[in-house]
Order: C-alpha cells, then structure tokens, then sequence
C-alpha cells in the first residue's frame, strides 16, 4: 500500500491543493456575502462599487494563495517544486496586475459617484472626473506594464535574453525611441492634461472647425462628440500645441449674439422692445444680459444686434434660434417696412404721361 501512494503521489498532491482551492472559494463566498449583507444597510453606494469591481479579482487571488501554500506543504518532488515556482511566478504577476487595475476601476468609480456632471452647475464635478479618468488610464498602464515585465522576468530563458539585451540597448534604444517618438509624444501630453487640465469630460469645444463635446480622454487621444452625432478623434498632443476653443473653461454661461439687416429708415426703438421682449419672454434666458444695437451701417442697411445669456452652450445655441424666428416674424407682421429693400431712382427728365389715344396703335 505505502509503494501505490509513493507512485501515486501526484494524485494526493493534486487532492491537497484542489480541497485548498475549494476551502479559499468558501471562504470567499462567506466573506462576501457577509459584506454585501453589510453594505446593504448602508446608504452609501461606494460600497458596492467596491464589491462589484473587487469581487473577481480577490476570488482568484485568494485561491492562488492557498494553492501556492499547499503545493508548499504537500509537493516534494524538486522537478515539481520547480513547476509549481514557474506557474506561480506567472500567476500571481497577473492576479496582482488585475487586482490593481480593478482596484484603480473602484476609485474611479467613487468618484465618479460623488462627481454627477448631470447637473447645470457641474465644473467641480467635470474636473473631479476628468482628473480620475486620466489617472486610473496612467496607473493602469504602469500597472500592466509591471505586471508583464514581472511575468517575463519569472521565465529564466527570457531573463536571459534580457540581460542579452540590455548589454545591446544603446542603439536599439535610439532606433526604438525614434520609431516610437509619437505615441511617447502623445502619452507624455495625456499625463500633462491631467495636471494641466485644458479640456474636461462634458466641455463644449470647437476644434478643427467643428463643435463638440469631450466624450472621452485616452492617454494618446482625445474622442469629441459633434452635433450631429460623429465623432472626431484627436491627439491628445493637438490640445496642448494648437489653439481650440473651449467653451466651458471655467463656467457653462455663455453669451450669444443675433444680428438682423435692416432698411434704415427702420424704427430701431420698436425693434429693440420686440427683440428684448422674445428674450426675456424665452425659459432659456438665465436673466443675465439682454441687450440690442446697431452695430453697423452700411449704403443699403443697418445691423441690429442682439446680446443674450443662457446657462449653457445648447441652452443659447436653442435661445439665439428663438429670437431670431420671434423678431423676423414680429417684422413681417408689424413692421414689414423694416425689411431691407432696394431702391431705383431714374436720373434726367421724365416723359410727359400718355393721354388717352396716344398709345393706340393705328
């Protein structure tokens, strides 16, 4: 019996290190549901963000510790030992690059809990989130890339080829960092943007002549959502070294302006009460500013303008398009004298008018 065990020892091995890995599941279920149970009488939603993004990641690392601890105890064949280091120093490298990440994706995602950008009055809040997302972006590039190296490093053919490299790196850096000069560009720039900050998610920008909204910051590009639902997708280096608009730097009021071609002799006083009557008449005027000019004058017309405010861009972009339909229509009804005609005025003698006969024809 003692010499069938000693042939089969794998099997016992393989027992001990399943019923480790079965115990480290239990153990992580119960734990669990205790905290879920906790969270549920909290108020707070942090919590289950926490569980949600964390609940995968501590599994599989709970159970590589207790595999790694019973291949400890119950293997003792030195060609099995070596195996289990190899598996291992794989293994938990990437546990620990998944759990980082997730742990980075939870931060983010508290964050963003106590960040709403659903709210008029969200720069705080737009700033909070644009700040987390380029830095959980760089964290889990960092982290990754530890994770990997850590991999590779745990191969002794790879460690060795390494330090084969290493002892070459002098040219291959330069041909590598020439070659990888504009990603390196752009991920230096995502690190700046973070710190820097000019542009957030929820900004309204315009940029290569198009208007938009931030809908996503990467480390290498910058993704804007325009009008009419496309997408623009820009470096992120072409926001730290081209001038853009942005229209929400530090506040989400803004002015808007209106301007109508008049005839001159228009009486600019009724235009002025029928212009500041539509904006102050309009839910999207924030109360602010309403103002109405004449701007300019030229051979054949005047330009009135009007000023008006609103609470955001979408908000004057909607107040603009009603006031300029309400004064138009105020004109053709009211004061259609007021519209821009021309004007032809003969020079020289005029002919005497036809008496009655004179133009028939004989």
């Amino acid at each position: 019996m003692p010499s069938f065990f000693t042939e089969l020892g794998w099997i016992r091995d393989a027992l001990v290190i399943a019923g480790a890995a079965g115990v480290a599941l239990l153990v992580h279920w119960v734990a669990l549901m205790l905290l879920e149970r906790a969270a549920r009488r909290t108020r707070f939603g942090g919590d289950d963000v926490l569980l949600t993004r964390l609940r995968q990641p501590t599994r599989w690392f709970l159970v590589a510790i207790a595999v790694a601890f019973a291949a400890r105890a119950s293997v003792t064949s030195a060609e099995a030992i070596a195996t289990w280091r190899q598996v291992l120093g794989l293994v938990f490298p990437l546990l620990l690059g998944w759990l980082g990440v997730a742990a980075l994706r939870a931060l983010e995602d508290l964050v963003a809990l106590r960040a709403d950008i659903s709210v008029e009055d969200n720069l705080r809040a737009r700033r909070r989130r644009t700040r987390a997302l380029i830095l959980r972006r760089i964290g889990t590039f960092l982290v990754i890339f530890v994770a990997v190296c850590l991999m590779l490093l745990s191969i002794p053919a790879v460690r060795s080829i390494g330090v084969t490299l290493a002892a070459s790196a002098g040219i291959a850096g330069l041909v590598v960092g020439a070659a990888a000069q504009p990603a390196l560009k752009n991920l230096i720039a995502g690190v700046q943007m973070a710190f820097t900050e000019p542009i957030r998610i929820d900004d309204v920008v315009i940029i290569e002549g198009e208007w938009g909204r931030i809908e996503e910051i990467r480390l290498t590009y910058v993704v804007v959502k325009l009008w009419d639902e496309r997408r623009l997708v820009v470096p992120v280096s072409k926001f730290l070294e081209a001038p853009f608009q942005n229209w929400t730097r530090e506040r989400s009021e803004l002015t808007g302006a209106v301007s109508w071609f008049l005839d001159p002799t228009a009486d600019v006083g009724r235009v002025r009460e029928a212009a500041e009557r539509a904006i102050r008449a309009s839910a999207r005027w924030d109360g602010r500013t309403a103002v109405v000019q004449v701007i300019d004058m030229r051979a054949d017309a005047i330009e009135v303008r009007a000023l008006m405010t609103a609470r955001d861009a979408g908000a004057v972009w909607d107040l603009r398009c009603e006031v300029r339909e309400a004064v138009l229509g105020w004109l053709r009804t009211e004061m259609p004298e007021a519209l821009v005609r021309r004007r032809v005025e003969g020079v020289g003698q005029v002919p005497p008018p036809l008496t009655a006969g004179e133009g028939d024809q004989p």
